[in-house]
């Protein structure tokens, strides 16, 4: 089987395992079919003769592929299990498309069609294969094609020719507070350095993301009935409404982009006696974060003189830090990258994230990790796609950094 055909083996076979994680549920994984999917990946990585592999009851599959160069860096690659919860259906129903310029359908029966107009990014793929979900659902390229391409490479890295210790990590809940990483037990993972392969099209890069965190308020009120309402009733509702209107309304994702932050009013849940407000909070530089979450408090306490016979409860929660400079002071992982992009003449597009990914975690956490691409397009959509040259060019820059890292120890070796 060849490289593109094992990918794409792979992708589908991953992608049909429902592995949608829940933001509800407290439970490490928060789902069942992300448990499934571990159990798959540990049988398939023991197949391989791949060393070292745990499956823990958390759902984190860890293994390592021996090498042969001593010198060489101890390199990790992670991906995360789950698919994103997006009001979508959790089962995903890959297909391949050979775009030939014309917008493509996706669904018939529910008439669902990805159209050129509204996604202009497609036509640089015309006459090539591209992989969609049927409309239905999210593709999970975000990130299962991640996934494939890890185990690709592990299949494959002996014809690639010596290399020293590769790890890989798989983990639940990334979607969700990058729960997984925050679980793994790094003595299973001990790398000099890793990447995350998840999101963005060819060539893409993150070197850094937000600094994020999340508040929830919870507004306490007065019930009553109208005929008594007068001078009795405080509304919760409106206690909400009034929180939210002392922001700024550019000050929010669908007005900002590049290195901007913002604030994500999420989610209100709201009733006669008590309302509760989930904000998200986001931004990449660190002093303006902190200035974010002072601004969450200071707007709570003016609620609560405005409102004397209600309460106002704030609960702020640090979700992830920007990696940018763990990685500005640890140079090696980003130039083997770069490295890789140029050797196999891709021009690097050096993205601010304005996400998270399991490597903020991990370069917190002391292991510096860079994200690159998986290749695909519209992540978190029925608009997702994965064009398979993308999708085959993110495989062969992980073999590459491998290649160029023995590359380097046999050097050193010579001279040692």
């Amino acid at each position: 089987m060849d490289i593109r055909s094992n990918l794409v083996e792979r992708f589908f076979r991953y992608a049909a395992i429902e592995s949608q994680s829940n933001a509800s549920s407290s439970v490490l994984p928060s789902s069942t079919g992300q448990q499934e999917l571990a159990r798959l990946l540990a049988g398939e990585l023991e197949m391989m003769g791949i060393d070292d592999v745990v499956l823990d009851d958390v759902a984190i599959v860890t293994g390592v592929k021996r090498g042969s160069l001593p010198h060489a860096p101890r390199i990790g690659f992670i991906a995360h299990l789950d698919t994103a919860d997006v009001g979508l259906s959790p089962n995903i129903r890959p297909q391949i498309h050979r775009f030939v310029g014309d917008n493509l359908c996706l669904n018939a029966g529910e008439d669902i069609w990805l159209r050129v107009a509204d996604h202009p990014e497609i036509g640089r793929w015309r006459g090539q294969d591209i992989i969609t979900s049927d409309g239905t659902s999210v593709l999970g390229a975000d990130n299962k094609a991640a996934i494939a391409v890890i185990m690709t490479l592990l299949e494959y890295l002996e014809d690639r020719g010596p290399h020293g210790d590769v790890f890989v990590a798989f983990v639940p809940d990334e979607e969700i507070g990058l729960r997984g990483a925050k679980a793994l037990d790094l003595a299973r993972f001990p790398c000099e350095f890793a990447y995350t392969i998840d999101c963005c099209e060819i060539g893409e890069i993150a070197l850094d993301n937000f600094n994020a965190a999340s508040a929830e308020i919870t507004f306490t009120g007065v019930s009553a009935h109208p005929m008594a309402a007068k001078g009795t009733l405080v509304n919760p509702l409106l206690m909400a409404v009034d929180f939210i209107n002392h922001f700024d309304r550019n000050d929010t994702p669908e007005h900002t982009d590049d290195r901007e932050g913002f604030f994500w009013f999420s989610d209100l849940l709201a009733n006669d006696s008590r309302a509760t407000l989930q904000v998200l909070i986001r931004d990449f530089d660190q002093s303006r974060f902190d200035h974010r979450k002072r601004t969450i408090m200071a707007v709570a306490e003016a609620l609560r003189l405005q409102y004397p016979a209600g309460t106002i409860e704030c609960k702020l929660t640090d979700t992830y830090c920007n990696f940018g400079p763990s990685l500005c002071r640890d140079r090696p992982p980003a130039d083997l990258l770069f490295g890789a992009l140029e050797k196999l003449g891709i021009d690097p597009k050096l993205i601010a994230m304005r996400g998270g990914t399991d490597g903020a975690v991990l370069s917190e956490r002391g292991i510096p990790t860079p994200n690159m691409f998986t290749g695909a397009y519209n992540f978190h959509s029925r608009f997702e796609f994965l064009p398979i040259p993308a999708f085959i060019k993110s495989f062969e820059v992980a073999a590459m950094m491998c290649s160029l890292a023995s590359k380097g120890a046999s050097q050193k070796a010579a001279f040692s």
